[in-house]
C-alpha cells in the first residue's frame, strides 16, 4: 500500500512538471507573442488605468496659482496625518486680512493612498496623479511642499 500511494505521488508530480515544462517551451519557441511587459524599457508607451492613484499633488496653472484655500478639509479628512497645512494671512489691496496656505506639505510615506483628502477637498484644489516610482534611499525625500514657491491664490476662489 505504502510503495503504491509512492508511486502514484511520483508519478503526478513528474506528469505536472511536463505539463509545466511544455508550456515553457511553448513560449520559448513562438517568441512572437508577447506575455511579459518589459517594465523599465516601456516607459513611454506604459498606459495605467485612469483610476490608479500614485500620489497627491496639487496643479498649477501657466501664472503660478492654485485653488487652495487653505481650509484644512483635506488635513482633517486624512486618517493617519499625511497633510499639514500651515497658513498665513495675506493683506488684500483693500487692506483686508485674507487667509492663504504658507505650505502644504504633504508625506508620501505615510500615505494610504485612500483618496479621501481629494474628495473631502471643497475647491478641487488637489487631485491624484499616477506617478509610482518613489524609491529613494532617504526617507526625507518622500516629504514634499505641494504649493509651489511664490504661488498664490487665483482670483475668485474664496
Amino acid at each position: 500500500m505504502f510503495l503504491k500511494d509512492y508511486i502514484s505521488e511520483v508519478y503526478n508530480g513528474v506528469s505536472s512538471l511536463l505539463k509545466g515544462m511544455r508550456k515553457t517551451g511553448y513560449y520559448f519557441t513562438h517568441s512572437k507573442e508577447i506575455i511579459t511587459e518589459q517594465y523599465p524599457d516601456n516607459r513611454a508607451t506604459l498606459k495605467l488605468a485612469d483610476r490608479f492613484k500614485g500620489e497627491v499633488v496639487m496643479p498649477h496653472d501657466e501664472n503660478n496659482e492654485h485653488t487652495c484655500t487653505g481650509c484644512t478639509a483635506c488635513e482633517l479628512a486624512c486618517p493617519n496625518g499625511t497633510i499639514k497645512i500651515i497658513t498665513k494671512f495675506d493683506i488684500t489691496p483693500e487692506g483686508k486680512k485674507k487667509k492663504a496656505i504658507d505650505a502644504f506639505i504633504y508625506r508620501l510615506e505615510m500615505c494610504t493612498l485612500c483618496n479621501l483628502c481629494v474628495a473631502a477637498c471643497p475647491s478641487d484644489a488637489i487631485k491624484m496623479a499616477p506617478n509610482f516610482e518613489h524609491s529613494v534611499f532617504d526617507r526625507s525625500k518622500l516629504t514634499k511642499i505641494l504649493n509651489n514657491p511664490g504661488s498664490k491664490i487665483k482670483e475668485g476662489i474664496e
